[in-house]
């Protein structure tokens, strides 16, 4: 068994965001150029309400994507100690009302926050006498807002932080008609490619430094030459524009449903697979940058007071002289071949989805394959200095060789696990690791979440910086482990970067927190009982279930671990599984949150330890609406169950496949009542629009380094609920209990690892390759698996190596 970790990604305005619909006018301020607007886009009325103490409200303005800011209304707010809520009313004066982007700033007394926002189904010129305002939004509408609201983090006890919801619907009237008109605050579009757009035979900079123009997704920015930030949100992507930079950073906000990145910088110089955009989320920290061409949020760049037409060291004065209330703390980083037949490397573009036409399903067959080789760490060189309250001590009772479940169900989630985030109370904790720890890490299951591709790893030990030449120092050992991406070198056909997050490190050593959550019973266990070889450990065995935009999660099996001390033999007893909620995006890495102790017992089929599948409902990808579906491993193949994306933590909500029919009977164990048969180990199933239908991709039992592949053999096409011709009221799973399995095929045969042992913990990281993805319609994955090595975990080799590889399956 192996395992994985999450993360949480934590906005840091305090404030909850409702929506109300209840109507005040105010006048909007014209300005400038705006003197000739005179269409009046209804009044909207926003409450502000947050559980706590009052929160000042100290402005909040609505601004155009096209440069010009619109008005100013309703500053000072404050926050009621009776009712919680504060209200803010805004109008708007637009030559575009029915489809013109805006951005909301609203700045409370700790920072600036920005949203998009677009109206949402308007009315314009209809006339719907019967419609009546609303008093409120209505109860489905805020369950969603609320549903979007990223977790919050490990921190320290008796801080008071508030969730943001990110997407949130304002309803308001239209006085011409009576009809209603949302607004919806978060990504307001997905932007379209501009991937395979050719750059400009002359360069931006700097003749056009300075100028204003709007992005592909209707966002405006301001030109930039010369200036570099040190706000990096991930290290770099590899575009082949400036345009597709710019591109990028609309995407990021469009997946983190709110402007986190303010500024892309691109450097045509570095084209050809080199380090070509970085994405910003401040320009409080500039610098001088001879070959960047960026570009500024417009919102942002008059927030700096950064002049229209400027030379470079003008605008690092300007800029050095701003303060920013959006800017954040700077993260410093420290810093085989296959016998297959190759693939090109190719740029990733932002994700599309495109089906395949035709009236039956389309056979995939393997077009090409390229070994990428084992994966590198570059930790951050930074921790959160927080001291964590003591753990407990149990009695000698309880300090006793074997299984005891109530040390999972009788006790807290202990605050000495799991990764803390970078937020406003967090933030000036940071301090400098003493040294680049090494890490030796097993398995490496993970997903797309957010704008980031996580990986999730089982045991974890951290030593002292470690050297071709020495080895390093035991540091510590955790069961649990993530880090994200950093580069998308698998684009380029290159060994994957892996970053640990500065919230995973306990210490300035380079000790780990473990990414999933144990209970103080099971830390204070593992803490007595070190060094006489039992345990408690969380293994993540499986890829990342998208539960929404911003959230996924993870079946983690609680696994008892008895070593003897002297044979070094292993018993690993299963003792029943939890429910991970994972959130990414945040600076201190991905986040893991377990709202439920233990959700199935270790006598019952290990339901969702081998993965499952989101089935979306007819609101589309990232919806809160459809069903979640479970893998159920047993001897001879794998069972399915199943439950309402809104009720993953209700037991009793569960529903299990008896081989006929739905029901709330578990199935034992040596059911047989299998939805896909095979002496299968790990497997991800996943629908490929260009396939129309749905692919297995798994090893089997037989320790052969193989994965293989399945399709399933429907007699038509299957189509999504949410796609273009889809049946809103079919469930596209359900089409896995109907039809059978094609002939297992090969789809990669791996190299051992140096030791000669067999690969496990293999799985497919969709979503890696943009609009060129199997999940999107394209025909390429990215697969990872475990190889041992047979090494010193402390030497630079490392026990385990994580390898990936891509397919193109066509």
């Amino acid at each position: 068994m192996k395992s994985a970790r999450k993360t949480s990604y934590l906005v840091t305005l305090p404030l909850l965001l409702v929506a109300s619909a209840s109507v005040v006018t105010a006048r909007p301020h014209a300005h400038g150029f705006l003197d000739n607007i005179r269409r009046l886009v209804h009044p909207t009325k926003l409450n502000l309400s947050h559980a706590g103490s009052p929160t000042m409200v100290s402005s909040m303005h609505v601004q155009a994507s096209n440069v010009v800011p619109i008005n100013a209304a309703a500053t000072n707010a404050e926050l009621s100690n009776e009712n919680g809520t504060a209200s803010v009313t805004f109008s708007l004066e637009s030559n575009q009302p029915g489809s013109e982007p805006l951005e909301l700033i609203l700045q409370d007394r700790h920072q600036t926050l920005h949203y998009d926002a677009r109206p949402v189904n308007p009315h314009h010129g209809a006339h719907h006498k019967h419609n009546k305002i609303p008093t409120s939004i209505n109860s489905d509408a805020v369950a969603g807002a609320e549903s979007t609201a990223t977790p919050i983090a490990n921190v320290p006890h008796g801080t008071r932080v508030a969730r943001v919801a990110r997407q949130v619907q304002t309803v308001a009237s239209n006085p011409n008609d009576g009809a209603y008109q949302s607004w919806v605050l978060g990504g307001f579009s997905n932007p379209t490619s501009t991937a395979a757009a050719s750059r400009q035979p002359t360069s931006l900079c700097p003749a056009n430094n300075g100028t204003v123009f709007r992005s592909s997704s209707g966002i405006t920015y301001q030109t930039i030459c010369g200036i570099d930030y040190g706000d990096d949100i991930r290290p770099f992507l590899l575009v082949g524009s400036f345009e597709a930079c710019i591109q990028k950073c609309d995407a990021h906000n469009y997946d983190t449903h709110g402007v986190t990145c303010v500024a892309a910088l691109f450097t045509p110089n570095r084209l050809s697979g080199k380090d070509d955009c970085y994405l910003k989320s401040s320009i409080a920290h500039p610098s001088s940058g001879p070959t960047v061409e960026g570009a500024i949020r417009y919102s942002v760049a008059q927030s700096a007071h950064l002049p229209a037409s400027a030379t470079s060291s003008s605008l690092l004065a300007s800029l050095s002289t701003a303060s920013l209330a959006t800017s954040h703390s700077s993260l410093s980083y420290s810093q085989t071949s296959s016998t297959s037949s190759p693939i090109a490397s190719a740029t990733v573009s932002p994700p599309g989805v495109t089906y395949g036409t035709g009236s039956s399903v389309v056979a995939p067959r393997v077009a090409g394959s390229k070994l990428h080789g084992p994966s590198e760490n570059r930790p951050t060189s930074q921790y959160i200095q927080y001291d964590h309250a003591e753990g407990i001590s149990l009695s000698q009772s309880l300090l006793r060789v074997g299984v005891n479940g109530d040390l999972t169900t009788g006790y807290d989630i202990s605050p000495q696990t799991g990764v803390l985030d970078v937020n406003i109370y967090t933030q000036n904790a940071l301090a400098p690791l003493r040294n680049t720890p090494h890490l030796s890490r097993d398995g490496g299951r993970g997903g797309y979440l957010n704008g980031q591709h996580i990986f999730m790893f089982c045991d974890t030990g951290s030593y002292s910086t470690t050297t071709l030449a020495s080895n390093g120092d035991f540091l510590d050992f955790v069961s649990s482990s993530v880090a994200v991406d950093v580069g998308m070198n698998a684009l380029s056909g290159n060994p994957i970067h892996l970053q640990d997050g500065v919230g995973e490190w306990s210490d300035n050593v380079g000790r780990q927190r473990g990414f999933a959550p144990l209970t103080q019973g099971e830390q204070a266990y593992n803490i007595a009982m070190q060094g006489q070889g039992q345990r408690y450990a969380l293994w993540i065995e499986s890829s990342l279930i998208p539960l929404d935009a911003a959230t996924g999660i993870v079946y983690a099996p609680i696994v008892y671990d008895n070593v003897n001390t002297v044979t070094r033999a292993a018993v690993f007893t299963y003792t029943g599984s939890t429910l991970l909620r994972i959130t990414a995006g945040g600076r201190g890495g991905p986040v893991a949150q377990r709202p439920i102790r233990k959700l199935f017992d270790q006598d019952e089929p290990e339901w969702g330890v081998a993965g499952g599948l989101r089935s979306w409902g007819p609101s589309g990808i990232g919806g809160s609406d459809g069903k979640v579906y479970l893998f159920g491993g047993v001897p001879g193949g794998m069972l399915m169950a199943r439950v309402a994306a809104d009720s993953i933590e209700n037991r009793d909500a569960y529903q299990y496949w008896s081989g006929d029919s739905w029901t709330t009977i578990m199935p034992s164990a040596t059911s047989k009542a299998y939805f896909i048969e095979g002496p299968i180990m790990d497997i991800d199933i996943f629908y490929s629009p260009r396939h129309m239908t749905f692919i297995a991709v798994y090893l089997t039992i037989y320790a052969d380094s193989t994965f293989y592949y399945r399709f399933l053999k429907a007699p038509h096409p299957i189509v999504p609920s949410y796609a273009p011709g889809g049946d809103k009221n079919s469930d596209c799973a359900e089409n896995l209990l109907k039809y059978g399995w094609s002939d297992e095929q090969v789809l990669y045969k791996a190299k051992p690892g140096l030791a000669g042992s067999f690969i496990y913990s293999g799985g497919v990281h969709t979503r890696y390759f943009g609009s060129d993805d199997i999940v999107n319609g394209g025909t390429r994955m990215l697969l990872s698996w475990t190889a041992p090595t047979g090494q010193n975990p402390a030497s630079a080799v490392s026990e385990y190596q994580i390898v990936t590889a891509e397919v193109n399956l066509a």
